[in-house]
């Protein structure tokens, strides 16, 4: 009586075969740390809903039924006239973005640091420190592009896209914005050794004059010139100034646009560049 028997793997197979599972992290780390903090937003999924959702038609309900029925004066952007709520919408949606990454790049990556020491877990397996970086800041990107998007649902529906065609373009310039604010951020909030208070001086003395003073609620160039350099350093203008050419095709020249692009692009590289040496140090401790 003769019995089937299942060949044993050898010694050099299984070698192989454990080799690969380690190769595999190293392949994929940084997606693997970007579901990490994707899962970990479940924690305040509510938060991200109603911001995503319900600030968007809390703001456009705001100006359309309120601010923009008083300004029945069209604003003169560029040489083109538009209803104020179509110029107002842009800005609105690149503040959405940067609204996201002033969340997801600061605390998020003071507790992989410092309270829950997450990242140290991560660079004591398979994944690098250079993955790391590049999966908290695709992490903050997803929540981005899905802040941003819903961003320009509502203001499509509102009706404050002209040019529906091209108008998405305001969407990945945005993202962008997001991320040439929130990948320097990043790197500051890694180089912190606690939190004393930086995020919240962030927020009032960066954030906020950056809202107030970059074109937002009305065109840059009837600031005075002192206040202008606000507006010219920051990356809600600049995405701001996008999005307009996107959704109502505001006057600005092709020239103009590859350098609002050079600029959010060289944010984004100079901050990646700091914040991947900032990981890579902390971590090697």
């Amino acid at each position: 009586m003769s019995a089937t028997r299942t060949a044993q793997p050898t010694l050099d197979e299984l070698r192989a075969e454990a080799l690969e599972w380690g190769r595999r992290p190293r392949r994929r780390g940084s997606w693997y740390v970007t579901e990490h903090m994707v899962r970990a937003m479940r924690a305040y999924g509510w938060t991200i809903v109603v911001g995503a959702v319900g600030q968007p038609i809390m703001y456009l309900l705001g100006l359309a039924l309120g601010l923009a029925a008083l300004i029945r004066v069209p604003v003169v952007d560029h040489g083109t006239e538009v209803p104020y709520l179509v110029f107002v919408a842009p800005a609105l949606l690149v503040t959405a973005a940067i609204a996201v990454a002033s969340e997801e790049m600061t605390y998020p990556v003071m507790a992989g640091f410092k309270w829950r020491r997450y990242f140290y877990g991560f660079n004591a397996s398979a994944l690098s420190s250079p993955q790391i970086t590049h999966g908290v800041i695709a992490g903050a990107a997803a929540r981005m592009a899905v802040a941003v998007a819903a961003y320009y649902l509502f203001v499509w529906l509102f009706g404050s896209v002209p040019q529906p065609g091209t108008g998405w373009l305001a969407i990945p310039a945005g993202l962008l914005a997001g991320l040439a604010f929130g990948i320097p951020l990043m790197a500051y909030a890694g180089s912190l050794q606690d939190d004393k208070g930086q995020f919240a001086l962030v927020q009032r003395f960066v954030f906020m004059p950056m809202f107030l003073f970059s074109g937002t609620f009305y065109p840059l160039d009837t600031l005075p010139v002192w206040l202008q350099w606000i507006g010219w350093i920051s990356p809600l203008w600049h995405g701001s100034e996008l999005g307009r050419a996107a959704t109502y095709s505001a006057g600005i020249a092709p020239g103009v646009i590859a350098v609002h692009v050079t600029y959010l692009a060289a944010l984004c590289v100079a901050g990646y560049v700091w914040g991947r040496r900032v990981f890579v140090r902390r971590l090697a401790r």
